[in-house]
């Protein structure tokens, strides 16, 4: 399968020149000629890199790039900046934004296009930062004091071991580490203003934890416990951020992690407020299925990761189970048909 290029583009001829040298190069090329074009183009179709201009009608470059940066579909698409030589100061905005690289036109054939494979090969290189291995957090701390010269950096890692149901950290808390798990699973939850446990989502080993509370400020935004007993690489705060000043890559890739998160926790809290609770249930279990074919958890852990009380998730389970969505065999839960359980999930 071809890779397909979005190009956005309110100059004529610039915009066709420039399709024309990507698809003789092979690669398959849809074109915007401004910004609102674009961000729809993009938002109905699956795209492997965009090439956008600044100076545009309708919405500019960096409205494009706000705006696809926010959905969690297209956050993660690699994204060059076209600019004039006039706009120069203007770079640093962009790449502060989130940019993955510019142009400066005139540009050549080879610049393009050496630009393009280099970005396509990072995507590559950091898809393994969204969803990391022991062996690619190694890979992360030899990167790191090879880039920024910190003598022993490897010793700043700190290994800890937590029981189960054992608290990590509590929302509020000062927030001194970045959180990597190695073997366990961990809850990541929210009190809400009647006092009850909202589960925002369950981790996994290769997941990262802790960072968007790092980023937005010195507390942790949630609570984090320990289900079962769990081993976390601990990274201190300084490093963490050092790191990703040091590396624009690394930096631009947990900004968009970031992103994903926050929009998928904001969804989370309003499905708790307005779905109703067999939409809810449905969404769980697709959510942990991802994760584990087998799901299982205890009704009192469903109950609060569906925000409802245990009675209701029983009664919501049994009617998913007679209507063969799924099957259940003591506290284990198997998807039996995922169209029917998916077509709940999407009630409005």
């Amino acid at each position: 399968m071809k890779t397909k290029i979005l190009l956005i583009e309110d100059n004529p001829d610039v915009r066709e020149n420039t399709a024309e040298l990507l698809e003789l190069s092979g690669y398959e090329v849809d074109t915007a000629q401004n910004g609102k074009e674009g961000v729809n183009k993009a938002q109905k179709n699956h795209y492997d890199l965009i090439i956008c201009d600044i100076m545009m009608p309708e919405l500019d470059g960096y409205g494009v790039l706000h705006i696809l940066s926010k959905n969690p579909e297209t956050a993660h698409i690699p994204f060059i900046f076209l600019t004039a030589k006039a706009e120069k100061e203007e770079i640093r905005k962009g790449l502060s934004l989130g940019a993955d690289d510019y142009l400066t036109k005139p540009f050549t054939e080879t610049d393009l296009l050496n630009t393009i494979e280099l970005r396509l090969k990072r995507k590559q290189q950091f898809a393994a930062h969204a969803n990391p291995t022991a062996e690619s957090l190694n890979n992360l701390y030899h990167k790191a004091k090879t880039l920024l010269d910190i003598k022993e950096l490897s010793e700043h890692k700190k290994n800890k071991h937590y029981g189960e149901k054992q608290e990590i950290f509590n929302e509020g808390e000062k927030a001194h580490f970045v959180y990597f798990i190695n073997k366990g699973k961990v809850k990541i939850t929210k009190i809400d203003e009647y006092g009850k446990e909202l589960i925002l989502e369950i981790l996994y080993p290769g997941d990262f934890f802790g960072y968007l509370s790092i980023v937005n400020g010195e507390h942790y935004l949630e609570n984090a416990v320990a289900l079962e007993e769990t081993e976390l690489v601990l990274i201190p705060k300084q490093d963490f951020l050092t790191f990703l000043l040091k590396d624009r890559d690394l930096s631009s890739s947990f900004i968009k992690m970031i992103c994903r998160e926050s929009v998928e926790k904001e969804k989370k809290l309003l499905e708790f407020a307005y779905s109703p609770v067999i939409e809810r249930t449905a969404n769980t279990l697709l959510k942990l299925a991802e994760k584990n074919p087998v799901i299982s958890f205890s009704r009192e852990e469903l109950a609060e990761m569906v925000g409802t009380a245990k009675e209701s998730l029983i009664r919501t389970l049994s009617q998913l189970k007679k209507d063969n969505a799924i099957e259940v065999e003591g506290k284990d839960i198997f998807i039996k048909d995922l169209q029917k359980l998916k077509s709940y999930a999407s009630l409005k």
